[in-house]
């Protein structure tokens, strides 16, 4: 019974050692998750030019053939891309040249796993991750070619959509200022406003008002108007004259 067992354990060590051996010879048959991307075909066989024993891939290898200062510049021969897709490359500008964070050249299944990984923001020093158009073109439809403000204020860089913009910031509204963006802002044209968009706020009214509370510049309404609210938050020594054209008002 012990001599089997001897044998039984000799052959599970022989088979161990066997496999081991065969996935260091031929590591792209043994154990490769998948057929390499087109651009390193030619590594096929050859899986440690990227991969350490024990320790997988390693990004020191990774640029030994692709320099950091050349990606989405210059081939690994150090040519001039002719055809670049992105506007500007953005390798030179990450904190640290991990390259599997976002690349994974084995294409794998694919119905269960994508050749690329999300791109995370995160890995971009500091100082370049608001100054999103280095990277990417700028909108040209009629909201985004007026704006001048930073992609941060409405787009997150988790994703691109769904968007949201706080009006808050700028300017308060309320609910009987719930009407479509055209409606202040003519033509789609973010970088002005008028409040003459509605029945009520109409040229004369807003003249006529002003002017009896001895008011004569009223063009910049958000100047005193920081909300939709029709008391103006700006304290000066009109305060008195809005105070009594208001109880005025409630007298008649």
């Amino acid at each position: 019974m012990e001599v089997r067992r001897g044998w039984l354990l000799a052959v599970i060590a022989a088979n161990l050692v066997t496999l081991v051996a065969l996935a260091f010879i031929y590591p792209h048959l043994m154990i490769s998750p998948g057929a390499l991307v087109a651009g390193h075909a030619d590594l096929a066989t050859d899986c440690f030019a990227c991969h350490s024993p024990w320790r997988g891939a390693a990004s020191d290898r990774c640029t030994t053939c692709h320099l950091s200062a050349d990606i989405g510049v210059r081939t690994t021969k150090g040519l001039p891309l002719v055809q670049r897709k992105l506007k500007t490359s953005f390798h030179q500008d990450l904190m640290e040249p991990d390259c599997m964070a976002c690349h994974s050249d084995h294409q794998g299944p694919k119905l269960t796993q994508r050749s690329r990984k999300p791109f995370s923001h995160g890995l971009l020093r500091t100082a370049v991750q608001e100054r999103c158009d280095n990277c990417h073109v700028k909108p040209v439809d009629k909201l985004h070619r007026n704006l001048t403000a930073g992609c941060a204020q409405c787009h997150r860089t988790q994703a691109w959509k769904p968007a949201t913009f706080e009006h808050a910031k700028q300017f308060m509204l309320d609910r009987d200022h719930e009407v479509k963006c055209v409606t202040c802002h003519v033509n789609e044209d973010y970088q002005r406003y008028t409040c003459y968009g509605c029945h009520e706020h109409t040229l004369q009214n807003v003249r006529a008002e002003h002017e009896e509370e001895g008011i004569a510049s009223f063009d910049n309404c958000v100047e005193c108007h920081r909300s939709a609210d029709e008391e103006p938050r700006k304290t000066d020594d009109r305060d008195g004259r809005e105070k009594k054209s208001r109880e005025r008002k409630k007298e008649h």
